[in-house]
């Protein structure tokens, strides 16, 4: 323990999410927290939901509207993901999806982390790093821009 107080680290237990990584503890490139990914899950949901009903014409029955919502949501996290890294929502919130190798998160990868996101319960299993099962599953981890 005291090798590492020595060399600047913290005490067992005491680490910040991301430390294992090298990921440093605030600020850009640091893991997001978990309100922030909330809004911008909540900024993705929205916007497919408006777009969903924008799509129908004002038919607002909705078990349709919800089908058609979460074919655009699945779309979107998709192949915005796997191309930028970012969904609309992670944009405008400052996060992004990132490989932890550093390599662009691709379409393979992107569809694993999203079938396993739609599923619901994986986003809600996080290890110490803030990452879900899907981020775990894509070898991701959500950081800040």
């Amino acid at each position: 323990m005291a090798e590492r107080q020595a060399a600047g680290k913290s005490a067992p237990g005491d680490e910040y999410p991301g430390e294992r990584f090298g990921m440093p503890s605030s600020g850009a490139g640091s893991a997001a927290g978990v309100l922030r990914r909330l809004g911008a899950l909540m900024i993705d949901w929205l916007m497919s939901v408006v777009i969903a009903l924008t799509v129908l014409g004002g038919d607002t029955h909705q078990a349709r509207v919800q089908y058609l919502a979460i074919a655009i949501f699945a779309v979107e996290v998709w192949l915005l993901t796997a191309l930028t890294g970012f969904t609309v929502g992670k944009r405008l919130l400052g996060l992004r999806v990132a490989r932890l190798d550093g390599k662009p998160v691709g379409f393979s990868r992107a569809f694993i982390r999203t079938v396993l996101f739609l599923l619901v319960v994986p986003p809600l299993v996080m290890d110490a790093d803030l990452r879900g099962l899907h981020d775990r599953a894509a070898n991701t981890i959500v950081i800040r821009i």
